[in-house]
């Protein structure tokens, strides 16, 4: 089986594999309430897949997955009031302007490491997107290296109804991880001290794995698609510096009024 991780490929392999195509892949997930029924990471193991999936069909490599996301701000905070309510939602939350600069210097780390293309594929949507893409966009100008981020509802827009933990989303992971799911659960959120709906959507009942496979595919084909038109940039000279990053961070942000996220 093809390794294509980052984190699991010796120096040999990996150089071999940029050498081939100098192309990195980076998942963006969250720990957040899909119901009763669900696991926490369900964003985290589907951007997992896909990235994988993507970089065996297509090449590149997949860097060490981003697993905390854009939440508890903007139109989420009172999302999460009224779907999730006094319960807990153990999330894996930061705010725009954290996540945002911790990617400028992730995007930083892979044009220092040789890549010359970028694509960050987020299992986590709902307009954060739009933060981490203003952040791709100045480094793109300032270094000519192309960053595309997108959603997996992107990735398949116009094909599927995306949803928050229902017949799209639980569909997905029925597919990818069934042995992570429990669809017995699925009244669980009427019983006494449950803790309620936890975020789950009405249709989740409606989810198959045979639906998930559909979805699925079409996002991983998408994203093939993507990085074997992607033109890369070039071989950077020198490596960029931390005072350049911030030179980067600067312009990005010095005329923004406020995070799309806030």
């Amino acid at each position: 089986m093809t390794e294509v991780r980052w984190s699991h490929l010796r120096p040999d392999a990996f150089m071999q594999r940029q050498q081939e195509r100098a192309l990195v892949y980076l998942p963006f997930g969250l720990c957040e309430p899909h119901g009763h029924i669900a696991p926490f990471g369900l964003d985290t193991l589907k951007a997992d897949h896909y990235c994988l999936e993507a970089a065996k069909r297509s090449g590149g490599i997949v860097a060490p997955t981003q697993g905390y996301h854009i939440h508890e701000c903007g139109f989420h905070q009172p999302w999460l009031e009224e779907v999730v309510g006094d319960q807990n939602p153990f999330l894996a939350a930061m705010p725009p302007y954290v996540i945002c600069y911790h990617f400028l210097y992730q995007l930083r780390a892979f044009a220092n490491a040789g890549f010359r293309g970028v694509i960050a594929v987020s299992g986590h949507h709902g307009g954060s997107q739009n933060d981490l893409r203003l952040i791709g966009t100045a480094f793109t100008k300032q270094t000519g290296i192309p960053v595309t981020v997108k959603t997996d509802p992107e990735w398949c827009e116009g094909q599927y109804l995306n949803d928050h933990a229902g017949k799209y989303e639980i569909s997905q992971l029925l597919d990818l991880h069934p042995e992570l799911m429990d669809m017995t659960l699925l009244g669980r959120q009427f019983e006494p001290g449950s803790g309620g709906r936890l975020a789950l959507n009405p249709d989740a009942g409606e989810a198959s794995a045979a639906y998930g496979r559909e979805i699925n595919e079409a996002i991983i084909h998408a994203i093939t698609d993507h990085a074997d038109q992607l033109v890369l940039g070039p071989v950077l000279k020198d490596p960029i510096s931390y005072e350049e990053t911030e030179q980067i961070w600067k312009e990005a942000t010095e005329n923004l009024e406020t995070w799309h996220s806030m």
